[in-house]
């Protein structure tokens, strides 16, 4: 059974040789060369070793030398005179006058801001009742009970829309919230240098 499967094999062969001769040719030398030298009886493999793997190559990304302390320190609580990771206490911390909060020192009161955004929700709503969705051409006043208009400066008034709301106002919602600016309009032309430092 053995010698003729050999022989099957040396007939595929040959057909093969003869097919590929036909098609392109007689082939080069260097690869009948080639071809003569990996029918040469194969080695028996060696075992597998990670230096055939990488031969005289390094690895990339591996750490050549240990973090000294000082460094491991650093990454871990930061640079007192740069970056300092740790909490520290707050000295900056200041009580709002308003609320009795407390807030840090160079920035709003935050009670006293979610109040404020809280009030101007509720004056929105009433513009949006009163008003409607179009475009506010014209400024728009607010009422609380018990306000009127000042009788001074009628001609000021005249055009702008009223909203009326209908509880006090707060004693912490100042008018000057609602004036887009303590000076009186000027009449004046003249324009003001800027940038002269």
């Amino acid at each position: 059974m053995f010698p003729r499967f050999i022989q099957v094999v040396q007939h595929l062969k040959n057909l093969e040789r003869s097919i590929l001769l036909s098609l392109f040719g007689h082939p080069p030398k260097e690869l009948a060369l080639a071809v003569s030298v990996n029918q040469q009886p194969k080695p028996t493999p060696k075992p597998f070793s990670i230096h055939d793997l990488i031969g005289d190559g390094f690895l990339l990304a591996v750490p050549k030398f240990r973090r000294t302390v000082e460094k491991r320190l650093n990454r871990k609580f930061g640079w007192p005179e740069y970056v300092w990771k740790p909490f520290v206490p707050k000295t900056n911390l200041k009580t709002c006058h308003e609320c009795g909060h407390h807030h840090e020192q160079g920035r709003l009161c935050g009670n006293c801001y979610k109040n404020i955004g809280k009030e101007t929700k509720e004056i929105q709503g009433e513009i949006l009742k009163k008003l409607g969705n179009g475009p506010i051409e014209q400024d728009v006043i607010v009422l609380y009970e018990g306000e009127t208009l000042p009788d001074q400066q009628k001609e000021f008034w005249n055009g702008k829309r009223i909203v009326e709301m209908k509880k006090e106002r707060p004693q912490w919602f100042s008018k000057n919230l609602l004036q887009k600016s303590t000076q009186q309009p000027s009449k004046s032309t003249d324009v003001k240098p800027t940038d002269l430092a």
